[in-house]
């Protein structure tokens, strides 16, 4: 912090009001800033700057408080206003597996009301873990911190991870109302809705690849959710799609078994 008031010395300095009269300076004017700065009523200097290229705002972040526990003396603190406040604070509130869940809770119950069944929806669910690891993977190989762009993407990808096993599962359940087997339904439903899920992921990972290659001001929120979205579209697309029919051979398999439990003697 600053000391304010005239310099030293200020006040000595001469100036001529009169002819043959000689004043003190400091009496006629003051030297000082226009005005000071405050925040929580204690003054204050406002630090604005921006993560260097490659980085995200979390890690500047912790860079500036790792920084300012370092050399602020006693007496001096430091706290976030602005956008980065809300950042902060946000974090501290909701965990991102709070916010993953939720997600996953909500597409859960609407799909229950949709297939009117308590089993099926897991059989669309069972498949985004995959999607997931595939976002973290590709953040890993290019280094990203899982920050709020990260976990932005993590809630798109469970719509669109969802959206693939819906293709497959709702053709699937068809086929298993005219009276086929569950195996053969799934795989039914896996070879007719194979293209239809091709054209559509490929056409949304490859309208997303400029936001994983942007350049210029906010460009690393850009890399970070486009790496995130492509890279679990990738998994998605490329491995789920095998394990979907999979998961709902084992959900009407299982369902089955219970209900001739339940119908037994």
């Amino acid at each position: 912090m600053a000391a304010f008031g005239p310099p030293p010395g200020h006040a000595a300095a001469p100036s001529k009001k009169r002819r043959n009269f000689v004043q003190p300076l400091g009496s006629t004017s003051r030297a000082g800033p226009e005005f000071t700065s405050r925040f929580n009523e204690y003054r204050a200097v406002e630090i604005t700057g921006s993560p260097a290229s490659g980085y995200s705002t979390v890690q500047a972040m912790n860079a500036l408080e790792q920084v300012a526990h370092q050399v602020l003396p006693k007496g001096m603190g430091y706290d976030w206003n602005a956008l980065s406040y809300q950042q902060k604070k946000a974090s501290a509130q909701v965990s991102p597996a709070a916010v993953f869940g939720f997600s996953l809770l909500v597409v859960f119950l609407i799909l229950a009301a949709q297939y009117e069944s308590w089993a099926l929806p897991f059989s669309v669910l069972l498949a985004t873990p995959i999607a997931v690891l595939g976002a973290f993977l590709f953040l890993w190989i290019r280094g990203f911190e899982n920050d709020v762009y990260a976990q932005i993407g993590l809630v798109m990808l469970i719509g669109l991870s969802a959206k693939n096993a819906i293709l497959i599962v709702e053709f699937a359940r068809a086929e298993r109302m005219q009276g086929k087997p569950a195996l053969a339904a799934a795989l039914e439903g896996a070879r007719i809705r194979l293209r239809p899920i091709l054209m559509t992921a490929f056409a949304f990972i490859l309208g997303t690849v400029p936001l994983a290659i942007a350049s210029g001001a906010g460009a690393v929120g850009r890399r970070i959710l486009g790496t995130a979205v492509i890279g679990g579209m990738l998994a998605a697309t490329l491995l789920a799609i095998f394990i979907i029919p999979v998961c709902y051979y084992a959900v009407e398999h299982l369902k089955d078994r219970m209900a001739g439990r339940r119908s037994g003697p």
